[in-house]
């Protein structure tokens, strides 16, 4: 069993599981869209190996114990709408649970970042995982800021990360609550 994995969790509308290299197909279209990741620095341009290294590190999490996402399945048509999850993270030499999502281009602005953000925030807390969660969001990304917030976050500083200008979005179990 992974650490921190959601495996067989459901929200109201998603179903998580852990990915597959099977996957790699209905998540490349996120990378199609320059939109997805046009926050972050130092990605490949390639969406291909940019998807690649993506599943790479996803993998490599999974044998390490460091969390993992998961495949969040559409529990209306089986499809893959995202990912979500869990990821254990060093964040200024402090290290730190994180809630990490991404949302495939199509299913954007259905709030199924947030169902699952939730979902991740609700079974860390009450399997007593950490004290506190973290979001690590670009300062430009405000989509995924009012995902944060409408998840119970507030912010708690900005740094960089991975070369990037971050907000560090943090809920407490005992705000939570």
């Amino acid at each position: 069993m992974i650490p921190y994995l959601l495996e067989g969790q459901k929200s109201e509308r998603l179903s998580f599981r852990k990915i597959a290299t099977t996957d790699f197909e209905a998540w490349f279209p996120f990378y199609q869209n320059p939109n997805s990741t046009k926050y972050w620095e130092g990605l490949p341009k390639n969406p291909q190996v940019a998807c690649k290294e993506q599943f790479d590190r996803i993998f490599e999490r999974y044998k390490k114990g460091l969390g993992g996402m998961n495949a969040l399945i559409s529990m209306e048509t089986g499809n893959l709408v995202g990912i979500c999850g869990l990821l254990v993270q060093t964040v200024d030499e402090i290290q730190e649970l994180e809630i990490g999502y991404s949302i495939l281009p199509e299913h954007w602005l259905k709030g199924y970042a947030f169902e699952a953000a939730q979902k991740c925030k609700k079974i860390a807390f009450e399997e007593q995982f950490s004290d506190s969660l973290i979001s690590i969001i670009h300062i430009d990304n405000v989509p995924s800021q009012k995902v944060a917030l409408k998840n119970g976050m507030h912010l708690d500083k900005s740094t960089f990360y991975k070369n990037n200008p971050v907000h560090i979005y943090r809920v407490n179990a005992t705000q939570s609550k």
